[in-house]
């Protein structure tokens, strides 16, 4: 990981759903978000020319997405859907989280060996333990609405005013009993939200 972007921690968190109200599932949803906690060198005075700082961060973007999948315990291919985001601490910018929507979409379809869906995104200013909820949409196609979903993840201590927290999520499966129409995961064809 680049110097200019020095990294604190990681933290993962992990959701399996058996059920939401229904039946037992014959397959559990699986979520994985990993955050990157990195320092923020821009923070504290703003910086006009920040577009060359966005190559040092590929190489997280795939350490973070490899987590994920082995936080999922899966390859690449059999990931069914993903998000980004991320949180800067109050001594940044919004424009800081920015940075990440290149090098993360370069990263995420890397480790993952090619993806054809934009990679949903949020991102904000917060201090230190804010929550953020990590979109998720298929990866062949954005508009496949059984896998319309979301993840929540947060750093407790973190960010710090100099920090930001570049984040990664990804699913196995869709919603739990998705039952409202819309395109489906054997529908896709080309032009089905794809990049």
């Amino acid at each position: 990981m680049s110097g200019l972007f020095r990294l604190r921690k990681f933290v993962t968190s992990v959701e399996e759903t058996r059920h939401d109200g229904g039946s037992t599932l014959d397959r559990p949803v699986r979520k994985a978000v990993v955050g990157g906690v990195v320092a923020n060198p821009f923070a504290g005075r703003f910086e006009p020319d920040i577009q060359g700082a966005m190559a040092a961060l590929e190489p997280l973007a795939v350490e973070l997405t490899q987590r994920v999948l082995a936080a999922l315990g899966i390859d690449g291919p059999a990931l069914e859907s993903y998000g980004k985001g991320a949180i800067v601490g109050t001594a940044g910018e919004l424009e800081h989280a920015a940075l990440w929507h290149q090098p993360s979409g370069f990263g995420i379809r890397h480790a993952m060996g090619g993806a054809k869906s934009i990679v949903p995104s949020t991102v904000k200013v917060a201090a230190a333990g804010a929550r953020i909820d990590i979109p998720l949409h298929h990866v062949t196609a954005a508009y496949v609405r059984s896998h319309f979903d979301s993840i929540e993840f947060c750093v407790t201590d973190g960010p710090r005013p100099d920090e930001i927290v570049y984040i990664v999520a990804g699913a196995v499966g869709g919603r739990p009993h998705a039952r409202v129409g819309g395109l489906t995961v054997e529908g896709i064809k080309v032009g089905d939200g794809q990049r």
